[in-house]
């Protein structure tokens, strides 16, 4: 009995619904895990249905199926030699679970439940699915006849037990059931079980990958053994993109990590481990008295396959896989990555010919575009390295003429699949913003249009001249409040029609073989997209939005990446330049600023956002936090960004946030759906499920309990200056 195991796991790209493509991605890891001589793999979660199937989980026809991708998957004897651990969800008693199944040969030995299923943020699992709540218990599941036939008996096991080997065990633990305090692990590892499969669907935030790897890698350095983390990678249906990262950890340590982002629709990690070497770190006398004295024992489904062998020890060539550091990206580099490969699965997935983005001259849409040249240069990347899904994709996509054609350099397909519009206004634009987009656009190589929208404005405007007798004015020109909106209004819904009419017409127009539509994507930050500083069905209406969780310094230092990895100097000029909508009309002594319309900076909303969302803080509570952490009196700490206000400055700004938020949330019921990035998004319906029609905050009592607390605060200073005379 050998002590040398050769394990496998996966990245798979994986897409909801498309059954027979996911049956072939899994089996095609399967080939490479056997190729590399591993005799276990582990895929993802729910990998043959796809992760984000929601509410289709409704449907029966979901857990048929997956049964009959099931049997066609254990009918494979190409996929025979190895013990697989795969992912689907199972009807058992009329009741919905999400799945683990384990087999080998053809044949199933267990299927294990998940029994902690996630059910915040974006995850709603508890919609979908039950729990399995008995721990270490297990049942009979009946299997339907197509199975029965192979299985050569009418039931299974269905609970949670572990599978045990001649030489050693291993047990599945799913997802979330990492994350919970008491992890399915920590007992797996007390009752002797050395080797533990998880099989993840856990997406994307902007540098989460370091807390994953910490509690990934945690759940060895106490409990010794080895860890196989499996997870989806790419935009499988949803606005969520799955970072990959497939790793096998041994006693604390990275052995083996697969990619955070790639195009690759599978990737298979592998690692030669030694079970010597958890045996001898676990040795220690207080685990051993835990292990001993631990009621947890788990059922272990018996079977002679080997996983090792002497004869594999006997190998002088082989070896245990060593140690390495973990890969983390910066914040840039995960922007330009995330984007530009979720932008990439999305354009091959829809079957449209290619992205449309509105190019105002300012820092998001030049964000935007910046996205959409990393995902040009990404794949780019894939068909120097050959990849042949990526090939074919550039093929059908970008139709370039002539037998085995591919474009040379990532402006080459820039400019063949994307395309920027400037959509200007003669007294509201600048010549700066015009001329950035048109610098940027030859930068990158996008197909760029540039025009001017005068007149359809001047159409639309003379509608309530002619209507109503009454002709609007901007505010610099005199008129109200409301008249200075509504023209703004009328320049943006026009550029959102303009974006939808140029996308429709210009493949066809600029005769691309095939023809089809562009995509139009949004350019609203979250920032905005909190305060409501947008107008509803404007231009920020799009198909999908890459940078609608991302904030504006982490697009800021974007650009600047991007300025200097890209080499696109005209970046600079995007960074030096003020945020302005320019919607109203410039004069000598008025030039219209974000910051100044929006009555709060940038740093400040991403401030309001978290609290709000993550630290789950109503206005109330939120002013007694930042009346401490932005106080004009407290101590001056070195790398202390925060502003300097006093309690009265803190007070209105709070109000002023949840004011324009509560007025401005039915926006969000419309808003374009973003590629999520941050935890604090205000995604509505997807994400942040808050209501859309407010009660006004000036008259709540949240606004009442912060001017007694403003009064309580005043009163105590003036006690303590009276006493410091």
């Amino acid at each position: 009995m050998g002590h040398l195991v050769t394990v496998a796991t996966c990245n798979l790209n994986q897409w909801v619904l498309d059954w027979e493509g996911n049956l072939a991605r899994i089996i095609e890891s399967i080939h490479i895990a056997k190729k590399a001589g591993a005799r276990l793999r582990v895929g993802p979660e729910l990998e043959i249905s796809g992760y984000s199937c929601l509410d289709h989980f409704h449907e029966l026809d979901i857990f048929e199926h997956s049964l009959e991708m099931l049997r066609r998957l254990l009918l494979d004897e190409s996929c025979y030699g190895i013990l697989l651990d795969v992912g689907l969800p199972i009807l058992h008693r009329n009741i919905k679970y999400n799945c683990r199944v384990i087999a080998l040969d053809g044949k199933i030995l267990l299927i294990r439940p998940k029994m902690w299923l996630a059910n915040d943020g974006n995850y709603r699992e508890m919609r979908h699915f039950t729990p399995w709540m008995r721990p270490r218990e297990t049942e009979l599941f009946h299997l339907p006849k197509s199975l029965a036939e192979l299985q050569g008996d009418t039931h299974v096991l269905f609970g949670d037990a572990v599978i045990s080997t001649p030489e050693t065990a291993f047990g599945a633990e799913t997802c979330e059931e990492l994350f919970t305090p008491k992890a399915p692990h920590i007992d797996m590892a007390l009752d002797g079980v050395e080797i533990i499969t998880n099989s993840s669907g856990s997406h994307f935030t902007l540098q989460k990958l370091d807390t994953r790897l910490q509690l990934i890698m945690e759940a060895t350095r106490k409990s010794g053994g080895v860890y196989l983390y499996a997870n989806q990678q790419g935009c499988d249906g949803e606005r969520l993109y799955f970072d990959g990262c497939a790793m096998i950890i041994v006693n604390g340590d990275i052995v083996a990590q697969g990619s955070q982002f790639s195009l690759n629709d599978v990737e298979v990690v592998t690692a030669t481990v030694d079970l010597e070497e958890v045996r001898s770190y676990r040795s220690s006398m207080s685990r051993g008295l835990q292990a001993a004295t631990s009621p947890a024992k788990y059922q272990r489904i018996q079977t002679p396959f080997e996983l090792s062998s002497e004869e594999d020890d006997a190998d002088v060539g082989k070896r245990p896989t060593l140690p390495i550091q973990p890969r983390i990206h910066s914040v840039e580099e995960e922007i330009a990555l995330v984007g530009g490969c979720y932008l990439w699965d999305y354009l091959r997935r829809s079957g449209t010919a290619g992205y449309l983005v509105p190019l105002s001259g300012g820092i998001d849409s030049c964000a935007t575009a910046v996205i959409v040249y990393s995902m040009c240069r990404i794949v780019m990347e894939a068909i120097n390295e050959g990849n042949a899904q990526v090939i074919e994709d550039v093929k059908r996509i970008a139709k370039y003429n002539g037998e085995g054609v591919l474009p040379k350099t990532a402006q080459e397909l820039c400019n063949q699949v994307f395309t920027t519009i400037y959509m200007g206004m003669k007294k509201q634009s600048s010549v700066e913003t015009r001329q950035r987009a048109k610098d940027l656009s030859e930068a990158i190589g996008s197909y760029h249009v540039d025009l001017d929208i005068d007149d359809v404005y001047q159409a639309q405007k003379q509608l309530v001249v002619n209507t109503l007798n009454f002709e609007p004015k901007f505010k610099v020109e005199g008129g109200t409040v409301q008249e200075n909106l509504t023209l703004q209004c009328i320049q943006a819904r026009i550029r959102m029609v303009t974006a939808y009419e140029f996308g429709q017409i210009l493949p066809t127009a600029r005769g691309r073989p095939g023809g089809g539509s562009l995509l139009v994507l949004g350019s609203a930050n979250v920032g905005e997209s909190l305060r409501g500083y947008l107008t509803k069905y404007d231009c920020s209406s799009a198909d999908i939005n890459p940078i609608g969780s991302i904030d504006k310094a982490d697009l800021k230092r974007f650009i600047a990446w991007a300025e200097k990895t890209f080499n696109i100097p005209c970046l600079h000029d995007f960074l030096t330049a003020i945020p302005t909508a320019e919607l109203e009309p410039i004069t000598e002594n008025y030039v219209q600023s974000d910051e100044a319309d929006m009555g709060m900076t940038y740093p400040e909303l991403t401030v309001f956002g978290r609290l709000r969302k993550l630290n789950k803080l109503g206005p109330y509570a939120m002013f007694k936090r930042l009346v401490h952490d932005w106080s004009i009196d407290r101590k001056r700490v070195e790398g202390d960004e925060a502003p300097y206000y006093t309690p009265e400055q803190v007070a209105k700004k709070v109000k002023d946030f949840h004011h324009y938020y509560a007025i401005n949330r039915h926006k969000m019921t419309t808003i374009t759906p973003a590629l999520h990035c941050n935890d604090y998004s205000p995604d509505d319906n997807r994400f942040d499920l808050r209501p859309f029609l407010l009660p006004p905050f000036w008259k709540s009592w949240s606004f009442k309990r912060i001017d007694m607390e403003l009064e309580r605060i005043n009163k105590k200073k003036e006690r303590d200056n009276k006493a410091s005379k």
